[in-house]
């Protein structure tokens, strides 16, 4: 009875685990390409229209990192945090990540935090900067573990968050910029190197919400607690 027990109690704790995106396990391969599975590196914006997944944290980073509370605590490191007061306001966005499970709506949103965790996002909701969503990799049929962000930089209040000019190469840019090398938040320090990949994303405007054209790059980060 008490080998049944023990049995039951692993089996619940594994799943708990699986429920919140925690890998198990360090991936073998950084990502899949959506593409190759029916899938697309440009989100479901609007009908006909997403906005690009250029930046792909990689699924061998640090497993901590590709859970749910490690990509937040990663966020908090370079700069974002937790949608002010907790609120999202419009619907989510979801993506394709050719892994199998096909549309799957946002993780999690995280916007520039202005240098304060708690309550910085509110500014960030007034005047605008930089944000992104959360899209993990984890399907029956491309189980990489890599989380998929569509990285943006908005504009304030006054013009409904619209997408600033250029606003996913520039919110590209300085996500990464802001993630290189080491940093560290709540206790745990992360190492962080980039890699640039063309051929994944569209160069120009077509499909592209908002009609901001793309320069085609995505930006896999491979992230290390150290």
């Amino acid at each position: 009875m008490l080998s049944l027990l023990r049995s039951t109690a692993f089996i619940v704790a594994i799943q708990a685990l699986i429920a919140v995106g925690v890998p198990l396990q360090s991936s073998a391969v950084a990502f899949f390409n959506p593409a190759d599975g029916g899938g697309s590196m440009l989100d479901a914006a609007a009908p006909g229209l997403g906005e690009p997944l250029n930046v792909i944290i990689s699924g061998l980073s640090s497993p901590a990192v590709l859970t749910d509370a490690g990509i937040l605590n990663f966020a908090r490191a370079i700069g974002f945090s937790s949608e002010c007061l907790g609120i999202h306001l419009g619907d989510p966005q979801s993506a394709n990540l050719g892994d199998g499970h096909g549309f799957v709506n946002q993780t999690v949103e995280l916007r520039q935090d202005y240098g304060d965790a708690s309550i910085g996002t509110c500014l960030e909701s007034l005047i605008g900067g930089n944000h992104f969503r959360v899209y993990r990799q984890n399907g029956p049929s491309a189980n990489s573990g890599a989380l998929f962000l569509a990285v943006s930089q908005e504009e304030d209040a006054s013009k409904s968050h619209t997408i600033s000019p250029n606003g996913y190469d520039t919110g590209r840019d300085t996500l990464v910029a802001n993630a290189l090398g080491t940093t560290s938040f709540g206790g745990v320090t992360y190492s962080t190197v980039s890699q640039s990949v063309p051929d994944l994303l569209p160069i120009g405007s077509n499909g592209v919400n908002h009609g901001i054209a793309l320069d085609g790059i995505a930006t896999l980060l491979t992230v290390t607690i150290q």
